[in-house]
């Protein structure tokens, strides 16, 4: 796990170490079930332990992340195919709800950024790119989230985003064993450039489901290698 160092000079040290540590854990780079410590975080951020404290204690309260009661490390919590599919259904209801607000305020810059997002999104998957295609998938998702002018469903993407980042790279960590069956971000688009707020609701909906059930299989076939 690689983390962007801090800069001492901004006015809040405090937020930018949240930033960066959710921002890790989106982007899937704190791997499920491998613990880190405080001591450990603050020497990649370059930063004191009472900032990473801080932040840490935000991440748990957001169920992000969790502090082991044994050695008192962190972990990202382990996910059972109940809590998965609360995620599911939770995402399917807020990111397809922002999708449908953003409508209102596209421009054809925003489609034209959305475009090159999934681009890069879809080169990443051809090359392989794990972390280019984290980071394409969640600059193409948010793009359209921020458009909402909704900030307590934004928020509560993030926090969704937040839990299952982790379990999300798992899944494309695998990425020459999955083939997406259809590029819903193409339909999205199309549905944007007709105005048609409803088909973006549809297709953010179908988009959304398809990754979960992705992670679904993925968690299955795990505790199936642990049982066997």
């Amino acid at each position: 796990m690689s983390l962007s160092t801090v800069s001492m000079e901004e006015p809040s040290v405090h937020d930018q170490v949240y930033e960066s540590l959710a921002e890790a854990l989106i982007q899937g780079r704190f791997a499920p079930g491998k613990s880190v410590s405080l001591r450990t975080l603050a020497h990649q951020l370059g930063v004191s332990a009472m900032p990473v404290r801080e932040a840490v204690r935000r991440l748990i309260a957001q169920k992000a992340l969790e502090l082991q009661p044994s050695n008192k490390r962190l972990r990202v919590p382990s996910l059972s195919e109940n809590r998965l599919q609360q995620l599911m259904l939770a995402r399917q209801w807020v990111e397809p709800e922002l999708a449908y607000r953003a409508v209102a305020h596209i421009t054809p810059d925003i489609i034209a950024q959305l475009k090159s997002d999934d681009a890069q999104l879809m080169a990443a998957l051809a090359e392989g790119d794990v972390d280019g295609y984290m980071q394409a998938n969640h600059a193409f998702h948010f793009h359209i989230y921020r458009l909402a002018e909704a900030d307590l469903f934004l928020d509560m993407a993030r926090s969704l985003w937040l839990q299952s980042g982790p379990f999300m790279r798992a899944v494309f960590g695998r990425l020459n064993a999955v083939q997406l069956p259809q590029d819903h971000h193409l339909e999205l688009i199309a549905a944007f450039e007709r105005g048609d707020a409803e088909a973006v609701r549809r297709h953010m909906s179908e988009d959304v489901h398809e990754g979960m059930e992705l992670m679904m299989e993925a968690l299955k076939s795990e505790a199936e290698v642990t049982l066997s």
